[in-house]
């Protein structure tokens, strides 16, 4: 069974055969690693591709750069990437450069979490938390569903 994952570099669909996911396939198109171990940044410009393509799920930091509780989850949102990546797309969205993407999912206090699969949101979560606080609560949110 293959699966589709955006590249974070060129934004490239790639399929990618689920059992290869842990050897970290590289793009068809650009040839970099489709998974770097860190968060990627997404805008009102790619937001959907990402939502929409990845057969993975996808965990979206809202944050702000005012923000100190944002500043402080800042590392272990990035420590969860590490452990979190490949069976899920960590990214972060600047509520300040895409106040639409804040108010289209109705993000009232940051950091706010929010795990979407299969194009649809599956849970929220708000407040600043430690790497293994993420990734317990991704492990759990995507349990309900899978």
């Amino acid at each position: 069974m293959s699966i589709h994952i955006v590249c974070p570099h060129c934004e490239a669909t790639n399929r990618v055969p689920a059992e290869r996911l842990g050897e970290l396939p590289d793009c068809g198109k650009c040839h970099r690693s489709l998974f770097a171990g860190k968060p990627l940044s997404l805008s009102q410009a790619n937001f959907e591709r990402h939502m929409t393509r990845n057969d993975i799920p996808l965990l979206v930091d809202f944050w702000a750069p005012w923000c100190a509780p944002c500043q402080m989850m800042t590392p272990a949102f990035e420590q969860a990437a590490m452990e979190l990546e490949p069976r899920f797309r960590l990214a972060k969205v600047n509520t300040e450069d895409e106040p639409s993407l804040g108010a289209r999912f109705g993000i009232r206090s940051i950091p706010t979490l929010v795990l979407f699969y299969n194009e649809r949101e599956i849970a929220r979560k708000s407040g600043a938390s430690s790497s293994a606080e993420i990734v317990r609560w991704a492990h759990a949110s995507i349990a309900t569903v899978a």
